[in-house]
Formats: C-alpha cells, sequence, structure tokens
C-alpha cells in the first residue's frame, strides 16, 4: 500500500544492505546468520527494527521472503519480488549483488545531480537572504521626507513582520514543492498528471525519459533472466519507470500478452516507447536472448543517463539563475520607479504651475 508518511528505505542504505548481503551468501555463510547480523549490526533504528522482524521470521524457518512481507513497503516491491525468486532458484546471493548493482548506479546519478546543481542553488539562497536583509533594513530606516522607504518587492513587506512573513512565503513554496515531490516518488494517484507533464517539458522531458527506459531495462533483464513469470516481470519493469506516463499502459501490455503477443508488439502498441527500444526488445525476443539484450540495452541506457543528467542540470541551473535574474530586476525596477516617479511628479508641477 502506497502511503504518503509511511517509512521507507533510503537508497543508500539500500544499496550498502544488498551489497552486504550478496558478498556474505557468497561466501556460504547461512543465510540466519546473516540476517541475523545484519539485525544486531544496523544503526538506523527503523532499519533495524524491519531487518529484526525479517531475522525473526527466517529464524522460525520462514524464507527471506516471507520475512520481507512482513515489512510492508519498507522495502521496495522490486526487492520483494527478485528475493523470492532468488530463493526459488537458489541464486539469492547472485539476486543480491545485481540489485546493489542497480542501487549504486542510482546513487551516482544522483550524487552528479547534486553536485552540478548545487552552486547554482546556493546562489539563489544567498539571493534570497539579501532580499530578506534588505526589507529588514527598509523597514528600519525613514526617507528624508518622511513616509516609508521603497518596499522593493511591491509586496507590503517591510521591517521585522516582513522579514518573517517573507520566509514563511519561502518555507510555505519549498515545503510544498517537496511534498508534491514526495508523493509523486510514491506513486499516489493525484500526481499523475503532473508526472506526465514533467515527461513532456523541453529540455527535461528527454532526459527524464531516457534515465525511465534505462532502469525499464535493467529490471527486465534482471527479471527476465531470473525466470520469473513474464506478466510479473512486466509489471515491476513498467513500475521500475516510477512514472505514469509509462505505468499508465501496464494492463494494456499485460492483455497483449496474455492474448498471446509478443513483448516488443505489447510494448509498440502503447505508443510511449521510442523505436530503438522496441527494436532491440524484439531483437532480443526474435534471437531467443532478450535478457542479454535488455542488459546490452540497460548499459547503453545507463551511459545515456549519466549524459541526461548533465543536461537536467543545465536545465536546472538555467531556472535558478531565471528566478534570480526575475527577483533581481524586479526589485531594480521598483527602487528606479519609486526614485523617478516623485522626481518626474515634481517637475511637471513645476513646469505646469
Amino acid at each position: 500500500m502506497n502511503s504518503l508518511f509511511s517509512p521507507r528505505i533510503g537508497l543508500r542504505d539500500l544499496a550498502q544492505l544488498c551489497r552486504r548481503l550478496g558478498i556474505a551468501l557468497s561466501s556460504g555463510i547461512e543465510v540466519r546468520r546473516v540476517m541475523e547480523r545484519e539485525a544486531g549490526n544496523s544503526l538506523r533504528p527503523i532499519l533495524r527494527a524491519r531487518l529484526r522482524e525479517i531475522s525473526d521470521a527466517v529464524a522460525r524457518g520462514d524464507t527471506v521472503a516471507e520475512g520481507l512481507a512482513r515489512t510492508d513497503d519498507y522495502f521496495p516491491k522490486l526487492l520483494h519480488e527478485m528475493v523470492n525468486v532468488g530463493e526459488q532458484t537458489g541464486h539469492l546471493a547472485e539476486i543480491f549483488r545485481h540489485l546493489a548493482d542497480n542501487y549504486e548506479e542510482q546513487l551516482r546519478l544522483r550524487r552528479v545531480f547534486r553536485s552540478s546543481i548545487a552552486g547554482p542553488v546556493i546562489q539563489l539562497v544567498l539571493a534570497l537572504i539579501i532580499v530578506s536583509v534588505m526589507i529588514l533594513v527598509f523597514g528600519a530606516l525613514s526617507p528624508a521626507s518622511g513616509g516609508q522607504m521603497t518596499d522593493i518587492l511591491g509586496l507590503g513587506l517591510r521591517g521585522t513582520t516582513g522579514f518573517i512573513v517573507y520566509w514563511l512565503w519561502i518555507g510555505t513554496i519549498v515545503g510544498a514543492c517537496y511534498f508534491v515531490m514526495h508523493a509523486a516518488s510514491r506513486g499516489l494517484a493525484w500526481t499523475e498528471p503532473l508526472q506526465k507533464l514533467v515527461l513532456r517539458l523541453p529540455g527535461a522531458g528527454a532526459p527524464l525519459r531516457t534515465i525511465a527506459l534505462g532502469k525499464m531495462s535493467w529490471t527486465m533483464d534482471l527479471t527476465l533472466e531470473s525466470g520469473m513469470d513474464l506478466l510479473k516481470a512486466m509489471r515491476l519493469a513498467l513500475d521500475s519507470t516510477q512514472n505514469a506516463y509509462y505505468t499508465q499502459h501496464t494492463d494494456q501490455v499485460l492483455r497483449a500478452l496474455r492474448a498471446g503477443r509478443e513483448i516488443h508488439e505489447a510494448l509498440s502498441e502503447t505508443g510511449a516507447f521510442p523505436f530503438e527500444f522496441i527494436a532491440a526488445v524484439e531483437v532480443g525476443e526474435r534471437s531467443g536472448r532478450l535478457p542479454e539484450a535488455m542488459k546490452s540495452l540497460a548499459g547503453d541506457y545507463n551511459e545515456r543517463a549519466r549524459h541526461a543528467m548533465r543536461t537536467l542540470t543545465t536545465v536546472a541551473s538555467w531556472v535558478v539563475w531565471a528566478i534570480m535574474a526575475m527577483l533581481i530586476v524586479g526589485m531594480i525596477f521598483r527602487i528606479a520607479m519609486n526614485s523617478v516617479v516623485p522626481y518626474y511628479d515634481e517637475v511637471r508641477k513645476l513646469s505646469n504651475p
């Protein structure tokens, strides 16, 4: 069940956990001992509690997948399904290693984006601070002619009260943006129109589609190679895009597959996937090497995703610069108008006695 406020494991913790489990199980350590050690060593209280639930279930004779089911949606759906397949096929250690590779790649992309956008964001924050200081200072000063100093934003914000109101506005805007982004990441239904819109934005849509298709390629490789049921594998692959632009076609794709259509035909009929993606799936199906084709495609999309992330950071940087420019130009205009207009009125009075 998707809940906005239910705790979820962080991507970094998830990648590290999968890596440790993969290494430990590959070395031949019994799964019960591995889970018991993880539950005892975790420093995060919520993660430790969830791992304890899994460890206790395994100690009672349940499988790791059954233990994961007791943690609700704390761990991602893909992890639940892949662990179940790994235990059934006897390749649990390999499954954890592949999962770790995927989550670590997502972490790398996230770091690239954050490091690239850090500079413009810092500059925007400094600009907002400067504006707030000017609101405070202009409220404390009085012009020689009497009255009040210029309202630099044109919003009636001056002095301490204006300073507080200004930061309340900023906090509300930031909080609202975070709320919407968090809700979209949880896949809440009311964010679906926004998710679809984002993929159509000039400059940002193409990079985001590349990243989403890279995730889907990797998930298809992992699930199909593991021998997972095709319908379940395709549902997970579409879910992995984390965008309603693709997930809205899940039922259509599954109906086509149940009717005996091939995967590339089912995907092509949606009109949501590029020709090169469909072609790679078709070649893989025709050759009987679909997992290998998806692995190759995933590697290609991962490389593109790195370039796409740079494009995204460029777009984000321009957005930040545009906000700063509008803010500065608006203040200059307000100050100029409040300085020039009174002078112009005085000149007009003198010229028209």
